[in-house]
């Protein structure tokens, strides 16, 4: 291995968190900001294979389903069957942006984005979710995972 590859395998490595950083299993979003939950079941995508197939292959999201793609700052809807909303999160998990049914054969990019939350369209407009609001992403409960 050459010098700039160690160094572009340095960088990638400190730039993806571990695989198993976070909670497991199901997922919770909620917006403490306006105290709304905005996923009751989500999924994280934190390998490379799944942050590339995304939602690619499903016919929708049911309410309450999303996925949550870290580390990312872009999606396409390329070959999507679905529209969907997109929210962008820093670190911290406040929202740098958001984007309502986004639909098929689309871009979306936040350059300073740390992770995306991918949830069914209409999401962010019934939990009245706004840039700069502050996500908390935990398990699930366990009554709401039956």
């Amino acid at each position: 291995m050459n010098p700039l590859q160690r160094i572009a395998k340095a960088v990638r490595e400190f730039l993806s968190p571990p695989a198993q950083a976070g909670p497991q299993g199901p997922l919770q979003v909620l917006n403490l900001t306006r105290g709304t939950v905005l996923a009751t079941q989500l999924e994280a995508a934190r390998t490379g294979p799944a942050r590339r197939k995304g939602l690619l292959g499903r016919d929708g999201l049911k309410r309450g389903e999303g996925l949550w793609i870290a580390p990312c700052e872009s999606v396409h809807t390329f070959f999507m069957r679905f529209p969907i909303d997109l929210v962008y999160l820093d670190r911290e998990r406040r929202i740098k942006k958001a984007r309502s049914a986004v639909g098929p054969w689309r871009l979306s990019a936040c350059l300073s984005a740390h992770s995306i939350l991918e949830l069914p369209a209409g999401t962010i407009r019934e939990t009245q979710t706004e840039r700069g609001d502050t996500l908390e992403i935990a398990a699930a409960e366990e009554e709401q995972r039956s």
